[in-house]
């Protein structure tokens, strides 16, 4: 793969001279190399190392090559790319977290981040706190603003609905599922959270082991009869799981003390390798996991879909913001995070990024939408076509002409399970019931002490014969230790010591 690099005859003289610093405008202006400390989810950028046939065969107009490729991180390349385009070197620090709660917990004992991409009700949280930094208007409407020119309407859209677009960048995005195995399970089982209940799939399905996650599931379940109603409108749909009133607290944690005892685990990543092994069959998932898992499974030649439940979706989001403890009024800092964002949004690299991990970017643009033709349009073969509309996120007429084994399409043309285009980017009929669930505010420390009842162990929820057992095993432990003890005061009382026989009396 060859790179286009350009560098000026001043910039090469001050590489030859040992110079950290780059020099520009007849050496009147001295810039040192910036810091830019990023931390982002784990395994979620695109770490290059591809192999020669892992070459996607997208025309790329942003390097002039007739493919797309992975050979250097993305990391490695934006700094290449940011001192051929700013005239001064950057360098990453690039680090990674496994939760959101993990990362909150860091910032709270004093690491600072200057750029950091947590979930939407994160970025809510850190908003609140006043702790994020605003973009600025040259990230919108400088030359490389490749995000203004290519994010989705869609995503656009609604980061404008709740306050976000200034202060964040959409990275990936999603919806929460169920994978499952069509041969295990039957289609109208799986179409409803309630699958969780069921005991025809006991110890057979999975759910996440984190709150927010289980606790918008078993909202669900509570709310059933009212989202499930055709009338039901938005604003209604998110008030219902939104709901962080006492009472539906009590009866979401009722709801997953049952779910508890009829699922095979809560699982934090587990649930991925469960699913492939066939150990389960269902695992409530996030739609970028829920690729992974069918591609995996594919290699195994086995079938797996992706449901979304008749009463919700999460609609989640991550996006890029940029801290004010990290950038400091520091305006090169600025310049630095805004440029790593608009670079991940370059929709060459938004390919590279959505292959690497498998999410969704919100990045749109015809490159993205032919990367998504070239892994999605139907073989020559194929019996059936389906035109699959996807014009919501990439704009009028985007259709992909698509194999329709791989949907499950009802009556009235609606589809709510399918494999991984369907995962990718759900029909207009699922983001319709998808709702975006807000952060919990001060009511947090009570829905975490909700969860901390649903797992663990809660002595009203045991049996009195079960008590009674266990105080008798208590019981019997401590006579026996009573006992040993004795035995061994005798033992000491009796033995010989060094120095003298004992003498009977």
């Amino acid at each position: 793969m060859i790179k286009f690099k350009r560098f000026s005859a001043i910039a090469a003289a001050c590489c030859l001279l040992g110079s950290s610093a780059i020099v520009f405008g007849g050496c009147s202006d001295v810039r040192e190399t910036v810091t830019l400390r990023v931390c982002n989810w784990e395994e979620y950028i695109d770490l290059g190392g591809w192999e020669e046939d892992e070459s996607i065969e997208v025309a790329n107009p942003f390097t002039e090559e007739e493919n797309i490729f992975g050979e250097n991180s993305l990391t490695e390349d934006f700094e290449e790319w940011f001192a051929e385009n700013y005239g001064y070197n950057v360098k990453v620090e690039y680090s990674t977290f496994g939760t959101n709660e993990d990362l909150y917990n860091r910032l709270s004992l004093g690491d600072v981040y200057d750029l950091v991409c947590p979930s939407d009700y994160m970025m809510m949280k850190l908003l609140a706190e006043d702790a994020v930094e605003k973009y600025s208007e040259n990230f919108f409407n400088g030359e490389n603003n490749y995000y203004s020119q290519f994010v989705s309407d869609y995503i656009d859209g609604i980061f404008s609905q709740y306050g976000w677009n200034e202060y964040a960048a959409c990275y990936m995005w999603g919806t929460t599922g169920l994978v499952y195995n069509p041969e295990k399970i039957d289609a109208e089982d799986i179409s409803t959270i309630k699958v969780l209940l069921n005991e025809d799939y006991k110890r057979q399905v999975t759910i996440k082991d984190n709150v927010r996650d289980s606790y918008f599931a078993a909202l669900g379940i509570v709310n059933e009869a009212e989202l499930t109603k055709p009338e039901l409108t938005a604003e209604t749909r998110s008030l219902l799981l939104n709901d962080i009133s006492e009472n539906t607290i009590a009866n979401a944690e009722d709801v997953l003390k049952q779910i508890k005892e009829n699922v095979y685990s809560f699982e934090t990543d587990s649930g991925k390798s469960d699913m492939v092994s066939g150990k389960v069959v269902a695992n409530y998932q996030w739609s970028g996991d829920a690729v992974y898992i069918m591609d995996e499974a594919d290699a195994e030649d086995t079938e797996l879909w992706y449901s979304v439940p008749a009463e919700c979706s999460n609609l989640w989001f991550d996006g890029w913001v940029m801290l004010k403890n990290g950038i400091n009024g520091n305006e090169q800092k600025r310049e630095a995070a805004e440029a790593f964002v608009n670079f991940l949004s370059r929709p060459d690299n938004a390919v590279r990024n959505m292959y690497y991990i498998g999410y969704s970017s919100a990045i749109a643009g015809d490159t993205v939408f032919e990367y998504m033709e070239y892994n999605y349009a139907a073989e020559e073969d194929a019996e059936q076509i389906c035109e699959y509309d996807v014009s919501y996120f990439f704009g009028e007429n985007s259709v992909i002409m698509t194999d329709a084994e791989c949907f499950d399409i009802e009556e009235n043309g609606d589809i709510n399970r399918g494999r991984q285009l369907f995962a990718q980017y759900p029909p207009a009929n699922v983001t319709a019931r998808s709702v975006v669930m807000l952060d919990f505010g001060d009511k947090l420390g009570q829905i975490n002490q909700m969860w901390i009842n649903v797992r663990c162990l809660d002595l009203l929820d045991i049996s009195p014969v079960t008590v009674g057992i266990i105080i008798a095993v208590i019981g019997m432990a401590a006579v026996a230790i009573t006992l040993y003890a004795l035995r061994y005061k005798l033992f000491i009382r009796n033995k010989p010591h060094k120095g003298y026989t004992k003498v009977e009396k």
